[in-house]
């Protein structure tokens, strides 16, 4: 774990799914310094949703749990390669605005409900942020296979072994995470409603997404630091 660690939680019924994207479609939305990160030369385009649980702060139990939703791309950045989230949606207005003035990362507020009916997940937000573009996503998800690890340098880890990540605002930032890797299972996905692309300016890429699941995962947090 990192030993300055400021949030410990656990991420719950996590969905990663992907979709391969030209890289200038997406450089041109990334701020100073940030530069695409591409697999077999495409950048990729991820909406992930899943339950952040039991939220304590430096050993503290908070106990707070809600669902996020985020929109995300990787990048190569000064402190190496990372996530970049173009927006993170979440069913919990403090925590909101705590994230983005300890993390300096997009939070909106959003209108959310997590179902679990067996192993079927069903997700449904909508954005309630006031100032920024309205969103909504809609979709059940489940695992299709047994658990496994991904392959160092396989699309499966490009896409989900990521412990960096960037924020923009007066300047650059980055923080670190910390967890096992994850353990994976194959997914479908039925997507019933989805303007998470439009909001953020992108056409809907084509195609069916390449689809992860994973149940939980115990995660830390470290403090930002300028890039």
């Amino acid at each position: 774990m990192l030993g300055s660690s400021i949030l410990r939680m656990q991420w719950r019924d996590g969905l990663f799914a992907h979709w391969p994207i030209a890289p200038e479609l997406v450089s041109d939305r990334l701020p100073d310094r940030l530069s695409v990160r591409t697999y077999d030369g495409d950048a990729w385009l991820g909406i992930v949703p899943f339950e952040m649980a039991e939220i304590g702060v430096r050993g503290v139990p908070i106990g707070r749990s809600f669902p996020e939703l985020n929109l995300r791309t990787y990048v190569e950045g000064p402190r190496g390669p990372g996530v970049y989230f173009f927006n993170l949606d979440a069913d919990d207005r403090l925590s909101v605005a705590l994230a983005r003035r300890l993390f300096a990362l997009p939070y909106y507020a959003a209108e959310m409900s997590m179902v679990r009916d067996g192993e079927m997940v069903t997700i449904a937000s909508r954005r309630t942020h006031d100032g920024v573009p309205p969103a909504r996503f809609r979709a059940e998800y489940r695992p299709t296979s047994e658990v496994y690890r991904a392959e160092p340098g396989s699309l499966a880890a490009f896409l989900v072994e990521n412990y960096r990540f960037y924020a923009a605002g007066n300047r650059l930032y980055y923080g670190e995470i910390d967890h096992e890797p994850w353990p994976l299972q194959d997914g479908e996905i039925e997507i019933r409603s989805n303007t998470l692309f439009e909001a953020e300016g992108f056409e809907e890429p084509a195609g069916e997404p390449i689809v992860h699941y994973s149940r939980s995962l115990d995660v830390t947090a470290d403090r930002l630091r300028v890039a």
